[in-house]
């Protein structure tokens, strides 16, 4: 059972690739600092906003758009890690690394999108009493 944005798995693993990619950039060097590390924290941190603030919203279909932002900022997010990864900021390794936790992340977030657009079938599909 989901009582809060805190609850969905989605916002959990997201949260951790947030904070992994948040120490990632403390070992970027100073002149990214408002370049590709203000990019790639903000893109992070766009994951985890947008399913709590789908959450928030009380509608299926506002909820599924915003969910579908997240997925937007995750591969966001990859592709700045793959940048980072070209211009030797981090390894093969981290990135082949993160890279399977972006794929979980997707995954999860694509399960909960079809979970949303079946709740929303179903709502629809409910007749009021007369």
């Amino acid at each position: 059972m989901v009582n809060g944005f805190e609850d969905l798995e989605a916002w959990k693993e997201a949260r951790k690739l947030r904070i992994a990619v948040s120490a990632i950039c403390h070992g970027f060097p100073s002149e990214e600092k408002f370049r590709l590390k203000d990019q790639l924290l903000r893109s992070a941190r766009s994951i985890t906003a947008n399913i709590a603030e789908g959450h928030g919203r009380f509608h299926y279909q506002e909820n599924i758009q915003f969910c579908r932002q997240a997925r937007g900022s995750l591969s966001e997010t990859l592709d700045h890690l793959i940048c980072a990864c070209d211009e030797a900021y981090i390894n093969a390794n981290q990135l082949a690394g993160i890279r399977k936790h972006y794929e979980h992340i997707l995954r999860l977030i694509n399960g909960y999108i079809r979970y949303l657009k079946k709740r929303k079938a179903e709502a629809a599909s409910i007749k009021p009493i007369d």
